[in-house]
């Protein structure tokens, strides 16, 4: 895992067949209880076959040593505060050799579910709420498609609801000061 703030790592979803998902370069910030940050800067690429965008807006990416994935914004230009993906525990490896490519990777597995808070007031708030579970459709067809098994599918439940009632709650790294200490990180690299 990186030690050094400012060391590029390369994000590389995944669903669970294998199948590549989002990828993205971000730089390591640091670490603290929560786990590992990771931040990316406006105008980062970010891509999954058939799809591609630039980021409009600076953002950190949580790796926690459980099943999930943190992407909380700063000037998110429709409203969004925060999106957790629900995720297999995130594997870090370093690259050997890796030139002008990240020196580290973090993967995991989407595990479709993902829980979703809006700023007061958007429009997304106003018609979905402030926070919310999303994609349960997904994870539905998925769980029969991919054959997930049931352990991974009551957990992957569990986790998201315990999710939403910590956002809902405030509770760090949802609090909002958590991430202003590592936006603070990104902003003075």
């Amino acid at each position: 895992m990186p030690t050094e703030p400012g060391t590029v790592v390369g994000g590389r979803m995944r669903k669970w067949d294998g199948t590549p998902h989002w990828r993205y370069d971000g730089v390591y910030l640091g670490r603290d209880e929560h786990g590992l940050w990771v931040g990316y800067r406006t105008g980062t690429l970010f891509s999954r076959p058939g799809r591609q965008f630039h980021s409009k807006n600076p953002g950190l990416m949580l790796f926690g040593d459980v099943g999930w994935v943190a992407d909380l914004y700063r000037d998110h230009p429709r409203g969004a505060r925060l999106y957790i993906d629900l995720t297999t525990v995130p594997e870090w490896r370093a690259v050997p050799d890796a030139g002008d490519g990240p020196a580290f990777e973090v993967s995991a597995v989407d595990m479709d579910l993902d829980v979703l808070a809006q700023e007061p007031g958007s429009k997304r708030a106003r018609t979905r709420g402030e926070s919310f579970i999303d994609d349960e459709d997904e994870f539905a067809e998925h769980t029969v498609r991919y054959g997930y098994p049931p352990s991974v599918v009551a957990q992957v439940q569990a986790d998201a609801d315990r999710l939403l009632a910590a956002v809902r709650a405030g509770a760090p790294p949802y609090d909002g000061p958590t991430a202003e200490r590592w936006f603070a990180v990104l902003d003075a690299l």
